[in-house]
């Protein structure tokens, strides 16, 4: 798959956010348009204006980690920017010399092993569950599917945090700091798309996203990327109302790609009670739903 227009876009819309005082070049006469000029970046990156051009323009094949970098230093790139222009370069030139990660190309449905859900089952303090790059929920304990009800019963979701954000008004709700949510999810989104850009099911659901949702194409198309390793969110659940939950996000080694993602509450905090209450009410709603499966003829 050609990936030179997400190299462009990203490499302009990177380019057009560095002012030149901010790369130590006198801001001169009034310009036309934002940023720095592909000259100056070139000057700055120790290479020719022709070859600058070339990459800007997407060619990203065959070039070196050393090249790469310059253009990173240039430009500013923060950790996460920083990747995401590897992984691009990674796609275009179809070998693992640059990011040494492992690309995933199918679109079957991953199952978690046993050994894995009872690992999951075994965290009983806060809701913890397994998410893929496009935000599909793959894996839960029993609290982190109380937590995500609403994910859950969205119509057509699938379990897609994505879908749920951009497509479902109860966001708005669960979220109260939704913009920052979407913001977010769009990030990791567009860092998926640089570092598995043969992934169907994400390109269906970019699209879909796209045509659905102006709040997501006009995320989508400023090209932001991130790291999202940890922090602190605030959620309300319909349940038991208003939560502030800290969180990691821990990359899988066995399954690359993939990252198991717990939440919990500072001990003692009104939002540790919350998620003992939400805790208990999972196990009677589970328990409710056994007993009539169990009747049911």
């Amino acid at each position: 798959m050609d990936n030179r227009e997400e190299v462009r876009e990203f490499l302009t819309s990177r380019r057009a956010k560095i002012t030149p005082e901010r790369a130590g070049l006198p801001s001169g006469p009034r310009r036309r348009v934002p940023g720095l000029r592909r000259s100056e970046v070139a000057a700055l990156a120790d290479m020719s204006v022709e070859y600058y051009a070339k990459l800007e323009r997407g060619n990203l094949a065959g070039v070196s980690p050393a090249v790469l970098e310059a253009v990173a230093r240039v430009l500013q790139l923060d950790d996460a920017e920083r990747a995401h222009l590897l992984n691009l370069a990674h796609a275009a030139d179809g070998s693992d010399a640059l990011t040494r990660r492992p690309r995933r190309r199918t679109s079957q449905r991953w199952t978690p092993h046993r050994s894995l859900q009872w690992t999951l089952d075994a965290i009983t303090a806060g809701p913890a569950f397994v998410r893929n790059g496009r935000l599909d929920v793959l894996a839960a304990n029993p609290l982190a599917r109380a937590f995500h009800a609403d994910v859950y019963a969205s119509p057509g979701n699938q379990a897609n945090l994505a879908r749920f954000i951009f497509l479902d008004p109860a966001s708005h709700s669960f979220f109260p700091d939704w913009d920052t949510f979407a913001d977010a999810a769009v990030a990791i989104l567009r860092t998926e798309a640089g570092r598995n850009p043969h992934d169907k099911d994400l390109h269906d659901l970019v699209g879909e996203l796209c045509t659905r949702s102006d709040e997501f194409r006009t995320r989508w198309g400023a090209h932001n990327v991130r790291n999202h390793g940890t922090g602190t969110k605030r959620f309300h659940h319909q349940v038991v109302g208003d939560l502030t939950l800290a969180y990691e996000g821990l990359e899988m080694a066995a399954e690359p790609g993939l990252t198991l993602t717990i939440y919990t509450a500072e001990p003692g905090s009104p939002s540790a009670e919350a998620l003992a209450l939400l805790a208990s009410w999972a196990a009677t709603h589970e328990a409710a739903l056994s007993r009539d499966t169990l009747s049911t003829p």
